[in-house]
């Protein structure tokens, strides 16, 4: 499984968010300069992370982008999913869910997909960016 850039970098975009937006709103163009992500491109991954009610906007002159509920509370896969949909590792119907595999008693792979499949689920449900935010400023980078 890869995860598009869309996925890489909303994560990022949303760590940036949690760690700056405890004082005041973060706007768009100060975590672009941070994570060096264009501003255009954030704007189409806060959209995408608003409507999934990971972030919330602020309006005003301080107006910008907070975390809709606390860090601890917003796993990576919450993120991954607002913005890449399934992580399945291949396209397999058995994986979505659809009855409609011909080789479904037959597939030898199945197994396999299905194994790495819940790795990953279980990976990101359980990860949490409070917890990456711990981590990093544990290692004096915070």
């Amino acid at each position: 499984m890869r995860l598009s850039t869309k996925g890489r970098y909303g994560l990022k975009a949303i760590i940036d968010l949690a760690i700056h937006s405890n004082e005041a709103p973060v706007s768009i163009h100060s975590i672009s300069v941070r994570q060096e992500i264009s501003e255009r491109y954030l704007e189409q991954i806060i959209a995408k992370l608003k409507k999934a009610d990971l972030v919330v906007s602020v309006r005003g002159v301080s107006g910008g982008y907070q975390l809709a509920k606390p860090a601890e509370e917003i796993s990576v896969g919450d993120v991954l999913y607002a913005l890449e949909g399934d992580l399945n590792p291949v396209d397999c119907k058995m994986l979505t869910g659809d009855e409609g595999c011909k080789n479904s008693d037959s597939c030898l792979t199945k197994y396999v997909w299905q194994q790495i499949h819940e790795s990953i689920q279980n990976t990101v449900n359980h990860i949490y960016l409070g917890e990456l935010i711990n981590r990093q400023q544990g290692c004096g980078k915070g």
